[in-house]
């Protein structure tokens, strides 16, 4: 006779196991052809199959935890706002769901104060990336200063600064809660060595620096200034930005690796959106993913005397056409000075200067 209650035990206990695999599984996903090898692996980016029992338990929790964060949403009660309609929406001029059902972020489609009340209870810091190397550290001084008027206004924020210049560095007070920290990297004769270095940098950030996997981290360029709000509107597991130069156009004028032998290879008729380099972000533990993806393929094909057309950008391009952004954020999160706002444009929240690349490049 089987005894219920052993039965029933052995019954949760499974399906609790089961749910963590696959938050687990999920959580370190690459694509089919982007897989990294064991033998491309160093001590400090131990995969969860070569980990201990109990630090593979620990990553579990983890994942767990920064799923929770995703899809728990726990709204304060008694907070009084404008009854939402799925009938009749606030924007009929812009798309706002991509075909695999990731919200696309334009001004007017969220409310900012349920956001906020949602995510600030979290507890949770946002982490941005910049890097000022070079004659770029001339942008870094407003870069900072409209970060502290619009960036993840009262949340906890840690900006890290990689420069070749720390003495260099501006002074910017920062609110409570919000910290600047300076990491040094070598200089480069070469611009296109910074911006493929820059995925390399991040992942060992997060590694050897960023343990907290419920965390959100975003990747910024340097060069650019903030207009307006960038907030909790922007959170979710992987998160894109759509290019302000393309996402008007059909995808057989996007900029897309096209060589087929290199490992950011696009092929003609596919890819959905045109992605940014100089803003992406999310989970510590999707961007990390993202990073280690990106850096091993950039190697690889290096290795073979590859240079993708667009560094970074062109492999975070294949990366995200392969594992789709949770959320994609319109191009004012990410707009360009010397382009007139297009009339869906409400906002320019972050925005590219206006700059002379011969002055600021070590070469052209």
């Amino acid at each position: 006779m089987i005894n219920v209650k052993s039965f029933t035990a052995v019954l949760v206990s499974a399906l609790i196991l089961g749910v963590l695999y696959l938050c687990n599984s999920l959580s370190y996903r690459t694509s089919p052809q982007q897989n990294i090898s064991p033998n491309n692996i160093s001590p400090n980016n131990i995969s969860p199959n070569n980990m201990s029992p109990k630090n593979r338990l620990s990553a579990d929790v983890n994942a767990v935890n920064a799923i929770s964060n995703e899809v728990h949403l726990v709204a304060p009660e008694h907070l009084q706002y404008e009854q939402p309609s799925i009938v009749q929406g606030s924007r009929t001029d812009v798309v706002t769901v991509t075909p695999w059902m990731a919200p696309i972020v334009w001004e007017g489609i969220f409310n900012q104060v349920l956001l906020d009340s949602i995510y600030k209870p979290k507890n949770i810091t946002i982490i941005a990336t910049v890097f000022a190397v070079g004659n770029y550290i001339r942008f870094l001084k407003k870069f900072l200063e409209t970060a502290e008027q619009h960036f993840f206004v009262g949340f906890k924020v840690h900006i890290y600064v990689f420069t070749d210049r720390p003495n260099d560095v501006p002074h910017v007070t920062m609110a409570s809660g919000r910290q600047l920290m300076v990491r040094l990297v070598p200089s480069s004769k070469r611009w296109q060595e910074i911006s493929a270095r820059r995925m390399e940098l991040i992942q060992i950030l997060i590694e050897e620096q960023l343990p907290n996997n419920r965390n959100y981290i975003f990747c910024l360029d340097v060069d650019s200034q903030f207009h307006g709000r960038w907030g909790s509107e922007s959170l979710g597991g992987l998160v894109a930005v759509t290019h302000p130069g393309y996402y008007r156009d059909s995808r057989s004028n996007f900029p897309y690796e096209r060589g087929p032998s290199s490992r950011a290879y696009i092929a003609p008729g596919e890819g959905d959106f045109y992605y940014c380099g100089g803003a992406f972000g999310g989970l510590l533990q999707e961007v990390h993913q993202l990073a280690k993806t990106c850096r091993h393929n950039f190697e690889a094909d290096a290795k073979e005397g590859i240079e993708a057309a667009w560094q970074e950008e062109s492999h975070l391009n294949r990366y995200m056409w392969i594992n789709k952004p949770t959320k994609v954020l319109s191009p004012e999160y990410l707009w360009q000075d010397f382009k007139p706002r297009n009339p869906e444009i409400h906002i320019v929240r972050f925005s590219g200067v206006v700059k002379n690349y011969a002055e600021i490049r070590p070469n052209p």
